[in-house]
């Protein structure tokens, strides 16, 4: 189903208040809602270009289970992912800024086109 790549991006994380993100921080760039507890990430724009669409699986080293891509980040960042971490602010904190691989899956239809 998914061809799966690998890529090194720096990994920060946020939560869903209004201070982080916007006005209406439970609503994504695409359109999502945002509830904690879900392993939702958001990528910069960059990323998109190689395959990280909206709702594409991500595998990130240090974390457990599957991430959706659900979130596109400002402009300005380039090979960085943002992990949401609902309204955890000391686990975000606690993650911080750093550097790690993940594996993503681009839908093998999606290649031939």
């Amino acid at each position: 189903l998914y061809n799966w790549k690998s890529i090194e991006v720096t990994a920060t994380a946020y939560n869903s208040l209004a201070y982080q993100t916007s006005s209406n921080p439970h609503i994504t760039a695409f359109g999502d809602s945002l509830k904690p507890g879900l392993k939702y990430i958001a990528v910069s724009r960059d990323l998109l270009a190689l395959g990280l669409k909206h709702n594409t699986p991500v595998i990130i080293e240090g974390k457990e289970g599957i991430y959706l891509v659900k979130d596109k980040m400002n402009r300005r960042w380039e090979k960085r992912i943002d992990i949401y971490m609902g309204v955890d602010v000391e686990a975000a904190k606690e993650w911080g800024r750093k550097k790690v691989n993940i594996s993503y899956g681009v839908k093998k239809d999606s290649i031939t086109k």
